[in-house]
């Protein structure tokens, strides 16, 4: 049950507001502190302070020195737990040079054409699936993708004259499509719904019900192996109601309570952009870890 906080990395030491804040805090609690010191050692020991210019000169960097290690942005956050044996890990990188199966979100149209930017980002995570693990090959991709999705029945189909662009067949919120081969499948998700106006629409209710697809879908071909994710409904899904901190605890959350119920993997990785990672307090991750690794701990053997 043990967790580990990693400092350093891409963001400057003074580089987000949240740290700024840190940084000002631990200021003046250091010199607080300093000063507090100071006067009592001055009352016993007159003669062990040194002149006024010396004594501020080093409170100063003293409290500078506290203040700069106090206020390091923390990076990475792992954490290991106890029931079951796995290891859950949060930190900045590229999904795609992960080594492991990918979670990859998706509409329930399961669209993947990205010329001009309508339909699909091509800056999205599923553009750059397309790019990076299909070599922007279309047509293969689609064909893979109709192969995994032969069995789930569509619950609704477009007209073109409704929809101009794209695929035309709808398919249930939470349909899981199992793509490439191991060990490095895709599970390509449907968390949200794409509008006729090529808005992408969800909400937490429909998160979390495809959360739960996927840890089934990984547990039923990912043979345990890691698992990265991106930070599902942060782009262009349109979830207003959570914010990427909130959506992170969401999809930790979702994990963490589906593998009590079997192991799902020995190891997940949540991958954040940095976009994403200067939005999200990893301190205050690291401990919403810690209490969900503590509470397993504490329960029956």
């Amino acid at each position: 049950m043990r967790g580990r906080l990693g400092r350093g990395g891409r963001r400057g030491a003074f580089g987000g507001a949240r740290t700024r804040r840190l940084f000002a805090g631990s200021v003046m609690a250091a010199f607080g502190g300093v000063s507090a010191v100071l006067q009592f050692v001055g009352q016993l020991w007159p003669a062990a302070v040194p002149g006024p210019a010396p004594v501020t000169a080093a409170s100063v960097l003293l409290c500078l020195a506290w203040a700069v290690l106090r206020s390091r942005p923390t990076v990475v956050v792992q954490q290991e737990f106890a029931r079951p044996r796995m290891s859950v890990t949060v930190g900045p990188g590229d999904l795609f040079d992960e080594s492991a199966h990918l979670v990859v979100g998706f509409s329930d149209t399961f669209d993947t054409d990205v010329r001009d930017g309508v339909v699909i980002s091509a800056g999205s995570v599923q553009g750059q699936l397309l790019e990076r693990r299909y070599d922007g090959d279309l047509r293969r991709l689609d064909d893979e993708l109709d192969a995994a999705l032969g069995a789930v029945v569509p619950v609704a189909r477009e007209t073109r004259a409704d929809k101009p662009c794209g695929k035309l067949d709808r398919y249930p919120v939470g349909t899981v499509a199992v793509l490439g081969s191991r060990p490095r499948l895709v599970f390509g998700v449907a968390h949200s719904r794409l509008g006729n106006d090529f808005v992408a629409r969800s909400s937490t209710e429909e998160l979390w019900l495809s959360l739960g697809r996927v840890w089934d879908a990984v547990y039923q071909h990912g043979q345990l192996d890691r698992v990265a994710v991106p930070l599902i409904g942060s782009g262009l899904s349109r979830l207003h109601g959570l914010d990427e901190e909130s959506l992170l605890r969401l999809i930790l959350l979702s994990f963490i309570t589906h593998s009590r119920e079997r192991v799902i993997c020995r190891e997940l990785r949540v991958v954040l952009r940095p976009a994403e990672l200067e939005r999200v307090d990893l301190t205050e991750v690291a401990a919403f870890l810690g209490v969900l690794a503590a509470s397993d701990a504490r329960g029956p053997a």
